[in-house]
C-alpha cells in the first residue's frame, strides 16, 4: 500500500505517533487509509449539505474496511461571484482545487480517494487530480436542488437572471422580482437545470468515475445518502484491485462523455473541462471530437435552460443509465468505477420516461446539443450550445457591436442600445484577457429578458450553463494573445451558420493585416493569484490548463 511509506517500520514510529494522537487504533493503523476530499462550506448551495455525505462516505469506507481521513477544498459558486469582477476567480479556482487534491494525497500517501463535491469548478478539478495523481478514486456529487415554485410554475436560477432584464424592459416590477428571487431557490444542490454543474455531474457518471444513478438523484433525496455510503465502500474495493482512474478516464469513455453531453444538451464549458481532464489524463484528445460526435448522436432531452425539464425530472425519467439505454447504439462499451461495464449499466434499466428522454428516432434535434464552430474570427474554434438556439438563429449575419469587456456590454444591452439582428462582441475577457474567461449569464440573460430573439453574442469568454440562444463562447485565439476578435470593428458583417459550424468575421485578410499594425492588447492591472494566473495559463481550446515548464 502507498500509505506503508508513512506508516510501516520503525523508522516511521514519529509518522504514527502522530497518526495516533488523531484517535487512529492498530486494525485501523493496518487498513488502507482512504481521503475524502470533500468541497463543503456555508457560502455555496451546492456545497451546503456536503458534510452529511461525507459523513455517510465516511461510514461506508469503514464498511469496506478502509480507514478515512477527510479534508476540504475550497468551493466558489459561480451564481454569486456572476455579474462583477469575483467571477474572474472562478476557472482559476480549478486549478486551485486540483493541485490541492494532488497536495494532500501526495504528502500523505492515501491508498485512494472519495472526491465529494458539486458545482462548475469543483468536480472538474477534483477530477484532473484524480487523473493526475492515479490512484484508486471514486466521486460523489451532491445532486441538484429541487425546482423553486412561483404562481404554479417551475423556477430555476436562470428565471431570476432572466427577470432583471425584464425589470429593465418594463414587464415586471422590482416586486415581482423580489418574489421571484425569493421563490426559484428552496434549498440544497446545484442550480436545477443542465447548467454547467449538473452537466459535470452528468459528464462524471458517463465517464465512469461516479456510481450509477449519482448525477441526476437530487440534493436533498435519502438515495444520495446511499450513494455516498456505497460510494465509500466501493473504493476499498477499487485499492484492493488497483482500478485507477486512467483505467477509466480513457479515449473511449470520454467520447462516451461527450456522446451523453450531446444528448442532453450540457454546458458548453464542459468542452472547457473535458479538455482538461483528457489532458490530466494524458489522453490525446481535439475539439473536433466534439464536432464529429455532434453530426452522430442526437439531442435527445429538453432540459433547462433551452427546455422544460429540470435535473430532478430527469432523475425520475431514469437518470444517465437511461440515456444510455437511450443511444446504447452509439456507445463504446467502457469500464466504470461501478465494476459494471456502460452496456451493463444500460442494460440493466428497468424503466425510461420517453417523454422527457425521447428515442433516437424522434429527438429534439437530429444533430447533437453542443457544437464547435471555426472560422476566420475563431481558427482554434469557439463553442455554443446549439440545442439551446432557436431555429431561425441557426444561421444569422449581422453588424458587430464591440466591447472590450463585459460591464460595457452589459450597460450597453440594458439602456437598449442594441438593435435586433445585431452580434455583439465582448473581448479580453479570455483566460489570459479577462483573465479566468469570467462566465456571462447577466448580459446573455437580459437580452432575452429584455424580448431580444435575433442578437447573437460572442466572446472569448464563456457562458454559464443557464445561457440560452446564438451564444457563442472560448473564441481562440482570445484577443489579449492577438486573435482575430481582437481586431473586429463596430459594424464588421459577422456571419454564424450552425449547419456549417462557421463563424466568419466578413473582412478581407490584406484588411486585418492593416488592423494588426501598432496594436497593443488591452489590458488590466493584476496582482497575486490573477497575475500568476494570466502568466501561466493556455488558450481555451486546450482546456485553459496551466502551461508546464
Amino acid at each position: 500500500m502507498r500509505s506503508d511509506e508513512v506508516k510501516t517500520g520503525y523508522a516511521r514510529a514519529p509518522n504514527r505517533s502522530l497518526i495516533r494522537s488523531l484517535g487512529i487504533d492498530e486494525s485501523e493503523m493496518n487498513q488502507p487509509f482512504i481521503g475524502i476530499a470533500n468541497s463543503w462550506n456555508t457560502i455555496v448551495p451546492g456545497h451546503m449539505h456536503l458534510r452529511n455525505l461525507g459523513e455517510r462516505v465516511r461510514e461506508g469506507i469503514a464498511a469496506g474496511g478502509g480507514t478515512a481521513f477527510e479534508f476540504n477544498t475550497i468551493g466558489i459558486c459561480d451564481g454569486i461571484a456572476m455579474g462583477h469582477e469575483g467571477m474572474r476567480y472562478s476557472l482559476p479556482s480549478r486549478e486551485n482545487i486540483a493541485d490541492s487534491v494532488e497536495l494532500m494525497i501526495q504528502a500523505h500517501k492515501f491508498d485512494g480517494i472519495v472526491c465529494v463535491c458539486t458545482c462548475d469548478k469543483i468536480v472538474p478539478g477534483m477530477l484532473m487530480a484524480a487523473a493526475r495523481c492515479n490512484i484508486p478514486a471514486i466521486v460523489v456529487t451532491g445532486g441538484n436542488m429541487l425546482p423553486g415554485h412561483y404562481h404554479g410554475c417551475e423556477l430555476s436560477l436562470t428565471d431570476v437572471f432572466e427577470g432583471v432584464g425584464k425589470v429593465a424592459g418594463g414587464k415586471m416590477t422590482e416586486e415581482e422580482l423580489h418574489e421571484l428571487e425569493a421563490a426559484a431557490m428552496p434549498g440544497c444542490g446545484s442550480c436545477q437545470g443542465l447548467y454547467t454543474a449538473n452537466t459535470m455531474a452528468c459528464m462524471t457518471e458517463a465517464v465512469g468515475m461516479s456510481l450509477p444513478g449519482c448525477a441526476a438523484t437530487p440534493a436533498v433525496y435519502a438515495e444520495k445518502l446511499r450513494l455516498a455510503y456505497r460510494s465509500g465502500k466501493r473504493i476499498c474495493d477499487l485499492v484492493k484491485k488497483q482500478v485507477l482512474p486512467r483505467d477509466i478516464i480513457t479515449p473511449a469513455s470520454l467520447r462516451n462523455a461527450i456522446r451523453v453531453d450531446m444528448a442532453l444538451g450540457g454546458s458548453t464549458n464542459t468542452v472547457l473541462h473535458l479538455m482538461a481532464i483528457a489532458t490530466e489524463a494524458g489522453v490525446p484528445f481535439s475539439l473536433q471530437e466534439f464536432n464529429v460526435i455532434s453530426g452522430q448522436v442526437p439531442h435527445i432531452a429538453s432540459m433547462m435552460p433551452g427546455g422544460p425539464h429540470s435535473m430532478e425530472t430527469l432523475h425520475h425519467a431514469g437518470g444517465i443509465p437511461a440515456v444510455f439505454r437511450q443511444i446504447k447504439k452509439y456507445l463504446e462499451n467502457c469500464e466504470t468505477v461501478s465494476g459494471m461495464d456502460t452496456y451493463s449499466i444500460a442494460n440493466a434499466v428497468r424503466y425510461v420516461n420517453k417523454e422527457v428522454i425521447r428515442p433516437p428516432e424522434s429527438p429534439v434535434h437530429a444533430s447533437g446539443g453542443l457544437m464547435i464552430l471555426t472560422g476566420n474570427l475563431a481558427p482554434g474554434g469557439a463553442v455554443i450550445k446549439s440545442g439551446a438556439v432557436q431555429d431561425e438563429m441557426w444561421k444569422h449575419t449581422g453588424p458587430a457591436r464591440v466591447f472590450d469587456g463585459e460591464a460595457d456590454a452589459m450597460k450597453a444591452i440594458l439602456e437598449r442600445q442594441i438593435t435586433e439582428g445585431d452580434v455583439v462582441i465582448i473581448r479580453y475577457e479570455g483566460p489570459k484577457g479577462g483573465p479566468g474567461m469570467p462566465e456571462m449569464l447577466s448580459p446573455t440573460s437580459a437580452l432575452v429578458g429584455l424580448g431580444y430573439s435575433r442578437v447573437a453574442l460572442i466572446t472569448d469568454g464563456r457562458f454559464s450553463g443557464g445561457t440560452r440562444g446564438p451564444c457563442i463562447g472560448h473564441v481562440s485565439p482570445e484577443a489579449a494573445v492577438g486573435g482575430p476578435i481582437a481586431f473586429v470593428k463596430e459594424g464588421d458583417s459577422i456571419s454564424i451558420d450552425l449547419h456549417t459550424k462557421s463563424i466568419e468575421l466578413g473582412v478581407s485578410p490584406d484588411e486585418l493585416e492593416k488592423r494588426k499594425a501598432g496594436w497593443k492588447p488591452t489590458q488590466r492591472p493584476l496582482t497575486s493569484v490573477l497575475s500568476r494566473y494570466a502568466a501561466a495559463v493556455g488558450q481555451a481550446d486546450v482546456g485553459a490548463v496551466l502551461l508546464q515548464k
